[in-house]
């Protein structure tokens, strides 16, 4: 039995095994590993995405992993803002929402630590 933890499985990859492989190795293994943007931007740039298509169902995770990779709140809700003229209004109006959660969780998460 090893000490290290045991890596998280997407959440697809017991239905679609290969997406899933292709998520975690080329992906998060190499797209988002190059070196011509750094981590935080590639955060930014895929929220803005996901939220001017309107992909609520991803919008949680990448919020977090901006957090994550030093995107502030604030930032995330100017890029929001911004968005609500170029998106939409229901884009915006949904993302803050989201964004909102995710806070909530990522504030309520330091606190527990």
């Amino acid at each position: 039995m090893t000490d290290a933890p045991a890596v998280p499985k997407n959440p697809f990859s017991d239905i679609a095994p290969a997406l899933g492989k292709y998520t975690d190795e080329v992906l998060f293994g190499d797209v988002w590993k190059r070196p011509g943007l750094s981590p935080r931007d590639r955060s930014l740039i895929t929220v803005a995405s996901l939220i001017s298509n309107y992909r609520t169902n991803e919008m949680p995770f990448h919020i977090k992993r901006a957090l994550d990779n030093g995107v502030s709140p604030d930032e995330l809700i100017e890029t929001i803002t911004h968005l609500a003229f170029y998106a939409g209004w229901p884009a915006a109006s949904t993302a803050i929402g989201i964004a909102r959660k995710v806070f909530e969780q990522a504030d309520t998460e330091k606190q527990g630590q």
